[in-house]
């Protein structure tokens, strides 16, 4: 299988108490040229878990200890970003479900194929790769929107209240020629090249901030 696609910093973390099927993942994924982490347990993958880490989670339902449901809910409360794939035995599939609908990727039943495990693989490590893009894109918004000064920040708002130039001047009691500076360095400043760019902007940068 090509991993073409695969960005050098993304890896595969496989948290399974079972050693024989561990050791065939890790194989199976290395083979197939993916960096691969394993562990034990869901306790020794959190002492090593780092917010920072890129890729995906492989990892077992029922385990000795902190179950993988348990780690699965802990990582959402530290907002890991990693997506997870549940591996699960047939009684464990209701338990799944209920993971898939709280956030999981998917989960893939033992006994199971190559092939679909590195379906699944490389669907969420693509997911992920959108979404780190998308943290990205939103961390340089916000740090655009950080740039603008009192007075932009204030032009802005009206733009995107959907005030003309004369409007705003009078809002703010200044030039209808000021009020152009400072649209003009809004924009530049914000990368926008059209008052739809501007409001996509905002609307990314500022979820919140176009409600009522």
């Amino acid at each position: 299988m090509s991993t073409s696609h695969e960005e050098p910093d993304q890896c595969i973390y496989i948290v399974d108490d079972d050693e024989a099927l561990r050791d065939s993942l890790v194989w199976l994924l290395e083979s197939s040229g993916y960096r691969v982490c394993a562990y034990d347990s869901s306790e020794s993958f959190l002492a090593a878990y780092q917010p920072r880490m890129t890729g995906c989670l492989v990892l077992d339902v029922r385990m000795p200890g902190m179950s993988g449901l348990e780690l699965f809910e802990e990582l959402r409360l530290r907002h890991c970003s990693l997506p997870v794939i549940f591996i699960t035995g047939h009684g464990d599939v209701p338990m799944a479900v209920s993971a898939v609908k709280r956030g999981a990727v998917d989960f893939i039943e033992k006994p199971f194929g190559d092939r679909d495990m590195l379906g699944l693989i490389e669907e969420s490590l693509e997911r992920e790769r959108n979404s780190r893009q998308q943290r990205q894109v939103e961390a340089e918004i916000v740090r655009r929107l950080g740039d603008l000064t009192q007075r932009e920040r204030e032009v802005l708002d009206l733009i995107i209240a959907g005030k003309l130039n004369k409007q705003i001047a009078d809002v703010l009691g200044i030039s209808i020629k000021t009020v152009e500076v400072h649209r003009a360095r809004v924009m530049e400043k914000m990368g926008a090249n059209s008052l739809a760019e501007l409001v996509q902007c905002v609307m990314t940068g500022e979820p919140g901030a176009l409600r009522g």
